[in-house]
């Protein structure tokens, strides 16, 4: 039995495009032996949080000053000395500051934050300075242990990724603590740890904010995810029926007679492109505004419910997704490795039905042979 480490260690040699294309395959195996035929399709948007804290300035501040000193930390114990002249420790200091940010009252807020924020980017910009300065005096000097220089150059390379992130935490905090500036979300970054965080508002009552990735999935009558992406930003829902309709007729050569979605996904554009691509029903229900005595007696219609009824159980799988296939919360780090995770979950959810269905139907072909 292949131990844990194999595992993993053969996971970290896939990338998006291999789970992307090990999923096509296994819908078309699903496809060719009759398990499904693309009938109907309904798609849907989930998000994924990536592994990071709630961010605040203040906390992304210490994020910088806490990581940056720990790697100088190392960088040192690797070149066999106690301490590397000209950096000083100054995690203590900004720790205080830190929490004293976090105890503060509203009161306090108003009269206090702005010297406390002041304190603390001065500390966080000291920080990157010298941590800079250590790498340019440092990588001047010669060993002769091999393994040795590796260390110090793959370190080197990590202090000047997470000053560069400094920079921009640092810059943030400025812009929007001392000067009052109010930034667009593409311009923020939420984690040191994964710049790739994306700030998403669904509007939602529970989670009114959500840092992580929008992810597209769309899902046929069996149960099979046929198509999924990881969005950048927060894209309008509508954005997405007719490239979805166009993926859905390569897979299975024609368009679905059934096309359900939220009211998210609406446009008269969407609507009009369905009847084009020759999709029996449409049901996407119509977002805001008055509705014409032809659409509203057509979402009263049996057929459009029915269709509602369906597009429905995509909120069962993706509940599904999230509490049994994991990708409610993604633990590896990276965008790439973002991607591979979603894949991984959709794989495992498509092989799990295709098991199921194929458990379902033997029975029955053994009486028909018997």
């Amino acid at each position: 039995m292949p131990k844990h480490h194999a595992f993993h260690r053969d996971f970290n040699r896939l990338t998006p495009d291999t789970l992307r294309t090990s999923n096509d395959l296994v819908v078309q195996a699903a496809v060719d032996v009759g398990l499904e035929d693309g009938s109907k399709l309904r798609v849907d948007t989930a998000v994924v949080e990536t592994d990071i804290h709630h961010p605040t300035d203040n906390t992304l501040l210490w994020d910088v000053v806490r990581v940056i000193t720990r790697l100088v930390g190392q960088l040192a114990k690797a070149m066999k000395r106690r301490r590397i002249k000209g950096f000083c420790n100054r995690t203590r200091a900004a720790r205080r500051r830190m929490q004293e940010i976090q105890r503060m009252t509203s009161r306090q807020r108003q009269e206090r934050q702005t010297d406390v924020y002041r304190a603390l980017i001065g500390i966080a910009e000291e920080v990157v300075e010298n941590a800079r300065r250590v790498v340019q005096n440092t990588s001047k000097i010669s060993r002769k242990d091999m393994f040795a220089d590796l260390t110090v150059a793959g370190l080197h390379e990590e202090i000047e990724h997470y000053c560069g992130l400094g920079t921009r935490v640092v810059n943030q905090a400025c812009r929007r603590i001392l000067d009052g500036e109010q930034l667009v979300n593409a311009e923020k970054i939420y984690s040191i740890f994964e710049p790739h965080t994306d700030l998403i508002i669904r509007g939602k009552v529970r989670t009114p904010v959500e840092f992580g990735h929008k992810v597209f999935l769309a899902e046929s009558a069996k149960g099979l995810i046929t198509q999924y992406k990881v969005l950048k930003g927060n894209p309008s829902d509508a954005d997405h029926v007719a490239p979805s309709l166009k993926r859905h007729m390569k897979a299975f050569g024609h368009a679905p007679q059934l096309y359900g979605a939220d009211r998210g996904f609406f446009s008269e554009q969407n609507v009009a492109s369905c009847a084009r691509s020759g999709v029996g029903t449409v049901c996407i229900p119509q977002r805001g505004g008055k509705k014409a005595p032809e659409r509203e007696a057509f979402e009263k219609s049996a057929a459009f419910k029915k269709g509602q009824r369906f597009r429905a159980g995509i909120e069962g799988r993706i509940s599904v997704l999230a509490r049994g296939r994991g990708m409610k919360r993604c633990l590896a780090e990276g965008s790439e490795r973002f991607e591979l995770w979603v894949g991984a979950a959709v794989l495992a959810n498509n092989l799990m039905v295709i098991a199921s269905l194929l458990t379902k139907r033997s029975p029955r072909r053994r009486r028909d042979t018997g």
